[in-house]
């Protein structure tokens, strides 16, 4: 029997080293849940709102919608799997830096939910630079980020953009 597996992120935006993720995992799993959350160390570029809209046109344009559905959480993870009685979770990685952060991670989240399971996934060597931080600064420098992410995250972005730049010049 395959079960359900929880990405959980800030996946703020999404990008295609997260798909990548989402689409191998379904080679494992019957369904994937992303799971959007706020990182307190992180200042968020898009709403959690937002993020979940972005996400969701980005898996109807990939046909899975069947297969992978988004929630929003505000609280611990951990919070989440027990409500809603999920124990697996996806993690990808990209080099050992990622590494050492989500192996302590996953040990917390163990101590905190002992019938939690923690599966990590290297991404595809094409996305293990690729972070979603690097995304925002290439797209505020005005750079071509359409290798980087769906076009859904573009056109959000630049919509953002356009909106924070007209703000700025009061309207005009």
């Amino acid at each position: 029997m395959k079960e359900i597996a929880v990405f959980p992120g800030s996946f703020d935006p999404f990008t295609y080293g997260h798909l990548d993720v989402v689409k191998r995992a379904l080679k494992i799993f019957d369904k994937i849940l992303i799971l959007v959350l706020n990182n307190p160390r992180k200042k968020p570029f898009f709403t959690p709102e937002e993020r979940m809209r972005i996400i969701n046109e980005i898996l109807e344009l990939e046909g899975l919608l069947d297969r992978v559905s988004v929630d929003y959480y505000k609280g611990l993870m951990v919070d989440y799997l027990r409500q809603h009685e999920y124990n697996l979770v996806i993690r990808g990685l990209r080099a050992v830096s990622d590494f050492e952060y989500e192996i302590l991670q996953a040990h917390a989240n163990a101590k905190l939910c002992p019938e939690m399971e923690t599966i990590f996934m290297f991404t595809s060597p094409e996305y293990s630079f690729l972070s979603s931080s690097l995304v925002k600064e290439l797209a505020m420098f005005g750079a071509d980020i359409s290798k980087l992410v769906p076009e859904p995250v573009i056109k959000a972005i630049n919509e953002k953009l356009e909106r924070e730049t007209s703000n700025l010049s009061g309207g005009e």
